[in-house]
């Protein structure tokens, strides 16, 4: 690791002041030389500007901070000091898209006096971005109420933008393909491309006990700093010193770039866990997919799905087919109150399901059994109950759960509000007491903290599969805005697999019972088979499901591609795509590479060059690829398995139909 701190006088290199010490703008700029992060002390105010190889991407944007009794902490500003680091290192994740991340940035902090408080603004600048957050610490009190962050982003030109509206409490909306001078309001990210080319997104980073943000559009180009509110209207309670989570820019100069900058990780304190060994990426199979599409119900009786019979039939199938978990929702007490106040038991399993038996007979096949704790919505319920638990989980060998916040939080508290964020950690952190990693729906969104604490191992945040078993579904778009978007936050259990694409098998089972409001008789999931194989290479998760019912893959060519995967990458890269448009990922574990293409409604045809492959050596490419006449309307079930071998001086052509996909598998060829 290479950590230098310097005063700004010996450190002009990056920071460059205008005349003296006590001059008004200061310049970072990027180990790469690409991007320019200035700050400015106007009139005692501060305000940054970034540029790309001198492209003008945020022009002077307004930072501050104000709080309750007379803290203002956004004017009359003195410099009282400024210094510089500089950092250049590679960390190891336990688990990752990437096992190992080079972190490398360039910083400037940039200490200021105000009436009462003192407040640093820390700037890192890298070759894929920049972030900055504030570091405060106010005299004559204890803690301080923040009323107004006044955090700007103004766009030096309209550009089109990628984003949901803002929502304290959901982020399951389409996104929106709109010019920044019609965006109203945005959550993040929020992904753009401006017309002299410069893609861009605006997130957070490191998102500890303070509320999220979402963007509002306050003048043509301005987006300004919105955060969720208390029921009383405060924004934020604090103590007298705190640092706010850092606000983030990523850039790049093709869309890719952005999947492939690890900005916001690098942004979050290394691992916080001693011991990591219990923390593995799997695959898994669920009872869950026949309650959404109406065949089974969470609620004991005729219909029940958890059953300890079912889930035993879901631990036979994984364990012959080489997956390494279930999950059954539904297992425990409380299901019949939902819609009411919610009072699920953790700690009680529903009388046809013997969760000793289930957990025993799934480690003698070697399957683990993932927990399930829906709140929804009861947070007083849940943490009253969460640590016993999740320590039953633990006695039982478990070491993987789920959690949901379906419902509306009790007390008028808003699900990405400060409260929510403190009770959304505080579950990681109970969790890890208890060696479970955590896969949150209904979650508050992802902010790299996986980095600090790896446990916090994937989450909803976004439309997922599920709304496809009771509404008119996701758009064949939605699948490749996912990766432009939300997940450069994170990842996601998108919960990819169904392989009966029209839901036939459910809408004429007899048990089959309309459940949703929204379920107007067209539901399905919009795509080809083969897309459903390559999102589970493109929706990136460490815990990766097929979620169709096992009687929908038993002997089907196409589930092979799933038996052969392997979340737990060591190296990813997105080669080529649009956001809305296309996408083309590859991923690498175990001497294996993945590779999933997918587009939107229209057919397409690429070209991908294989030199991700090892040089000299040959592969066995498996080739799962939209039939001719595929079409995720018409024929949406059409494919073709091909074989052949190919090196990295190759490339191969892609047909992907409309609303299409492929995957492919490349397996080394062993020569005798």
């Amino acid at each position: 690791m290479k950590l230098t701190h310097h005063l700004i006088a010996l450190a002009l290199c990056l920071v460059i002041p205008t005349g003296s010490l006590m001059a008004k703008r200061y310049k970072l700029t990027s180990p790469d030389g690409h991007n320019v992060v200035c700050v400015d002390i106007k009139g005692g105010r501060a305000y940054y500007s970034v540029w790309r190889d001198g492209k003008t991407v945020l022009a002077p944007s307004r930072l501050g901070l104000i709080a309750q009794g007379g803290y203002d902490l956004s004017e009359n500003f003195r410099v009282a000091g400024v210094e510089t680091a500089s950092v250049d290192s590679v960390w190891h994740q336990v688990w990752g898209e990437n096992k190992d991340i080079r972190e490398n940035y360039r910083e400037l902090s940039l200490h200021l006096r105000a009436r009462r408080a003192d407040l640093t603004l820390r700037f890192r600048a890298f070759a894929d971005g920049i972030g900055f957050r504030y570091e405060v610490a106010a005299q004559g009190t204890d803690s301080l109420f923040i009323t107004r962050e006044l955090t700007e982003f103004c766009l030096s030109e309209d550009a089109r933008a990628w984003s949901i509206p803002a929502d304290a409490n959901t982020y399951e909306l389409l996104y929106r393909d709109l010019p920044v001078s019609k965006t109203q309001t945005a959550n993040t990210p929020i992904t753009m491309r401006t017309p002299s080319g410069v893609y861009l997104s605006i997130h957070e980073a490191a998102l500890y006990d303070y509320p999220e943000m979402t963007l509002e559009r306050t003048d043509s180009l301005r987006l300004e700093a919105r955060l969720a509110p208390w029921p009383d209207g405060l924004l934020a309670r604090e103590p007298a010193r705190f640092n706010t989570p850092w606000r983030t820019v990523q850039l790049a100069d093709r869309a890719v770039g952005l999947i492939n900058s690890s900005l916001i990780l690098n942004l979050n304190p290394a691992c916080a866990l001693e011991d990591t060994s219990w923390i593995r990426p799997k695959k898994y199979v669920g009872v869950w997919w026949g309650m959404h599409v109406g065949i089974w119900s969470w609620v004991m009786g005729d219909r029940h799905g958890a059953t300890t019979e079912r889930a035993m039939e879901y631990i036979d199938f994984a364990a012959r087919n080489g997956i390494d978990a279930i999950l059954a929702e539904g297992w425990n007490k409380g299901w019949e109150g939902w819609g009411g106040n919610q009072e699920f038991s953790f700690t009680e399993a529903q009388a046809d399901f013997d969760l000793q038996k289930v957990c025993q007979y799934g480690k003698e096949k070697g399957v683990m059994f993932i927990g399930h704790h829906e709140t929804g919505g009861n947070i007083p319920s849940y943490e009253r109950q969460m640590d016993a638990g999740m320590k039953l989980l633990q006695d039982m060998g478990s070491h993987d759960l789920k959690t949901g916040y379906a419902g509306g939080f009790k007390g008028g508290f808003s699900h990405h509000g400060q409260y929510g964020v403190r009770h959304y950690q505080r579950v990681v952190e109970v969790a890890a007491k208890h060696r479970l990693t955590i896969d949150a729906h209904e979650p508050i969104k992802d902010t790299g903290i996986r980095r600090t604490w790896p446990n916090m191992m994937t989450r909803e945040g976004a439309r997922g599969m599920e709304w496809n078993g009771w509404s008119a579904g996701n758009p064949p778009s939605h699948h490749v805005m996912l990766p432009f978007t939300r997940l450069l936050s994170g990842p996601m259990d998108y919960t990819p697999g169904t392989f009966d694409l029209l839901l036939e098998s459910s809408k004429h089972s007899p048990d089959f019972k309309r459940w949703n409001d929204q379920d107007k008789g067209n539901a399905r999931a919009n795509t080809t088979l083969c897309k459903q194989l390559a999102n589970w290479v493109i929706l990136y998760s460490p815990l990766q499901m097929a979620s169709d019912m096992i009687e929908n893959y038993e002997a089907h060519p196409c589930f092979q591609f799933f038996r052969d995967f392997d979340p737990d990458c060591e190296h990813s890269e997105a080669l080529d795509g649009e956001p809305g448009e296309f996408i083309v990922v590859v991923r690498e574990a175990k001497g294996r590479f993945f590779l999933g293409a997918s587009t939107n409604e229209e057919s397409r045809n690429l070209t991908v060059k294989l030199d991700f492959l090892k040089p000299g050596q040959t592969y066995r490419a498996i080739i799962y690829a939209d039939a001719p006449d595929a079409d995720w309307q018409t024929n949406p079930q059409a494919y073709k398995i091909t074989e052949q071998q190919v090196q990295a001086t190759d490339s191969l052509n892609i047909h992907l139909a409309p609303g299409g996909g492929q995957a492919i598998t490349f397996v080394p060829v062993v020569r005798m």
